[in-house]
């Protein structure tokens, strides 16, 4: 989408606050393309541990991962700066709500978030995996839906709704973030954690020893996702999904993400056959 899109939303949106009644006003005064555009800031979400979506550096506060690539694109397209919060998986849709964000990439649309914020469609496919510490085996969803099974997952997440579903009768430890349920793992102190294929696979290059990967059937597919805060003007959400589709279609998205997942030892012939990013 071109930046006279963007400015003919704009008009829409301003138009549609203007004419806004008592009864059905907007949910805050200024829509979010309207602060975009005035303030000159595209505000996003990232996740500091979150490699290869978002990855903060320890030393100098940096930012890199393949959504910080689609956001920065986005935000030139826009012809406004980026600006990065740091959040957590679990808090990215309170940080969206309270308006400290405009967009968060990487959520998947689960009914409960559903009910509280607006997506847009797939930014790429994905699917829920587990890493499983050796010896304990496990190939179906059926395997890891026992009371002796002990499962890591990062609390309010994709993963914690997907073992939610799948995996009811485990040992659920619900932590603050994905590597607080990696280092339960780490210590013995899980069997398994919950991880979609892209951090999984990140993870397993990072760090062989840490346990094997399986994709549990039937397999359990999803997508990735960028979440917006509800608002009765729809032009910014419009806008990015537009723009997203047409990201995708012409395969930016996808170069983004195969480029990142080679920072961090991952190559394309590492999915799984038929799996399409």
């Amino acid at each position: 989408m071109k930046r006279r899109e963007f400015t003919r939303l704009l008009a829409a949106g301003t138009v549609a606050a203007a004419v806004g009644t008592s009864m059905t006003r907007p949910l805050f005064a200024a829509s979010s393309l309207e602060r975009i555009k005035a303030s000159g800031t595209l505000r996003i979400g990232g996740v500091a541990d979150g490699a290869p979506y978002y990855q903060k550096s320890l030393t100098d506060g940096s930012w890199r991962g393949f959504y910080i690539d689609i956001c920065q694109k986005l935000a030139d397209d826009l012809g406004v700066k980026l600006s990065i919060l740091e959040t957590t998986w679990g808090n990215s849709v309170l940080d969206l709500q309270a308006d400290k964000i405009d967009v968060f990439f990487g959520l998947n649309p689960t009914p409960e978030r559903k009910k509280v914020i607006d997506f847009s469609g797939p930014v790429f496919k994905n699917a829920f995996t587990m890493i499983v510490r050796k010896g304990v085996g496990g190939t179906a969803w059926d395997d890891f839906n026992k009371p002796d099974m002990r499962i890591a997952v990062d609390a309010g997440s994709s993963h914690d709704a997907a073992i939610s579903r799948h995996a009811p009768l485990a040992e659920v430890a619900r932590l603050k973030t994905a590597s607080d349920a990696t280092a339960a793992l780490q210590s013995r102190r899980a069997d398994a954690q919950c991880l979609v294929m892209v951090l999984a696979l990140s993870l397993r290059a990072k760090n062989p020893s840490i346990g094997e990967l399986v994709m549990p059937t039937p397999a359990d597919f999803t997508t990735s996702n960028a979440g917006f805060r509800r608002e009765e003007d729809q032009s910014w959400r419009e806008y990015a999904d537009q723009w997203i589709t047409g990201q995708r279609e012409s395969g930016f998205v996808k170069e983004a993400i195969i480029r990142n997942m080679g920072l961090v030892g991952v190559k394309e012939s590492d999915f799984p056959p038929g799996f399409d990013i």
